[in-house]
């Protein structure tokens, strides 16, 4: 495992390494991203090795980390491990609330293949720091990297190099890196190799240069609006390895920042006063009438609903008019009207029954197919027409008739 502390690009090793199960000492300082990695290649002697000699041990191992006597880390310390064949990364920014305690992170590494565990602590003193906090704070956001990524010694150091260039500063120190997941962003697709995004915030102890504040004129303010690229000059020296949206950048002067201070109140001993022993009350309570409650809660309601119901059975039962009194205020010329009217209704239906049409073709007398005898129609001479199909079936011998026939003399018979 390693530990480092970035400081103007420089990578300083601060790490007691000791043996196997015993505690790591490490001294991050305030106000200063830390950074710890835990390497795979340091536990993997606490596991058996493979049965077959030769072969490379590639065990799948991750990582548990957590505050000693607490089930997670501090609020400061943040982890990340992509996968279980690559390290994982301790990381974040202790303030000054931190100094002088001892903070001791239980490490526990599990081996997938052969389902034992290792367990060592890492125990985190931090250190003040003289320029803490610097004043002037710079974040930027880096959208072709990953948290891990830029976790790394060397890429940190390039991107700090760049800012160098760009700002000009005695003092620039890598102060905290967030992940865009932790500040609401989306999990980028699977394709075309998208990145997450990294927070990524600096601190010079020198104003902002007159290329970092290029993003504040009115004219990059209208562009970021527009979800346009803004023009920055000083962009190139950033694009041939990070690319920044610099719509997101923020600049922050702490020494104008105005402090708010809350006033909470105090929070106590947390011991209530003692009052005494508990008094329950006596058993010789008065009774209390409830007929009156009863009066509220089902008669009044009760009445009032029987008197809704008597007003409304007689306005549907005694306030009928009745057919006689409808045809008294009818005038007699729309009475007549309306009797006509059923009257010719009634004729047409009765005809439409006595009509005589002609039938079919499907209905006149055809020869059997076996014996040539003369098949009568389906339907007699009295069969209601006016709902016959256009297509006659000949299966349903049912209503057939006799059909006369000739004999060969010239007579007929019946």
């Amino acid at each position: 495992m390693a530990s480092v502390g970035i400081f103007v690009g420089l990578v300083v090793v601060v790490t007691i390494l000791s043996k196997s199960h015993a505690d790591r000492n490490v001294y991050p300082s305030a106000g200063v991203l830390f950074v710890h990695v835990l390497e795979r290649e340091h536990f993997k002697g606490e596991f058996p090795p493979y049965p077959k000699a030769g072969d490379s041990s590639n065990d799948p191992i991750t990582f548990n980390t957590n505050l000693k006597g607490y089930p997670d880390r501090p609020g400061w310390l943040r982890y990340i491990q992509r996968t279980s064949h690559s390290d994982g990364v301790l990381y974040g920014s202790p303030t000054a609330e931190h100094v002088g305690k001892p903070t001791i992170i239980e490490i526990t590494a599990y081996n997938k293949r052969t389902f034992e565990t290792a367990r060592h602590n890492l125990v985190i003193n931090i250190m003040s720091t003289e320029e803490f906090p610097l004043p002037y704070q710079a974040e930027f956001f880096i959208k072709n990297m990953n948290v891990e990524e830029m976790l790394a010694s060397e890429v940190l150091g390039d991107f700090l190099g760049a800012v160098k260039n760009v700002w000009q500063p005695e003092r620039l120190n890598a102060i905290n890196i967030t992940s865009a997941l932790d500040r609401g962003g989306r999990v980028p697709l699977p394709i075309n190799d998208l990145k997450e995004g990294v927070y990524v915030m600096v601190g010079a102890d020198v104003p902002f240069s007159s290329c970092l504040r290029e993003v504040e004129t009115p004219q990059n303010q209208l562009r970021c609006s527009q979800e346009m690229d803004p023009v920055i000059s000083c962009d190139k020296k950033f694009r041939a390895q990070f690319n920044i949206d610099w719509c997101k950048i923020s600049l922050v002067d702490i020494t104008k920042v105005v402090p708010v201070h809350s006033n909470r109140p105090d929070p106590g001993t947390g011991v209530l006063p003692d009052i005494g022993e508990y008094n329950p009350p006596s058993e010789l309570l008065k009774s209390k009438d409830y007929f009156a409650d009863f009066l509220i809660t089902l008669a009044v309601p009760s009445a009032v609903a029987l008197v809704l119901f008597i007003i409304l059975g007689y306005s549907m039962c005694c306030r009928r008019e009745g057919l006689e009194k409808r045809n008294m205020q009818t005038p007699d010329i729309q009475l007549v009207h309306h009797s006509s009217i059923q009257k010719s209704s009634k004729e047409l239906r009765s005809t439409s029954k006595n009509r005589e049409i002609s039938w079919p073709l499907s209905t006149l007398p055809v020869f059997h197919p076996v014996s040539g005898e003369v098949v009568p129609p389906i339907h007699p001479d009295n069969y209601e027409t006016t709902s016959m199909p256009l297509m006659q079936t000949q299966t349903n011998l049912q209503n057939q008739i006799q059909i006369p026939q000739q004999q060969i003399s010239g007579k007929w018979y019946s």
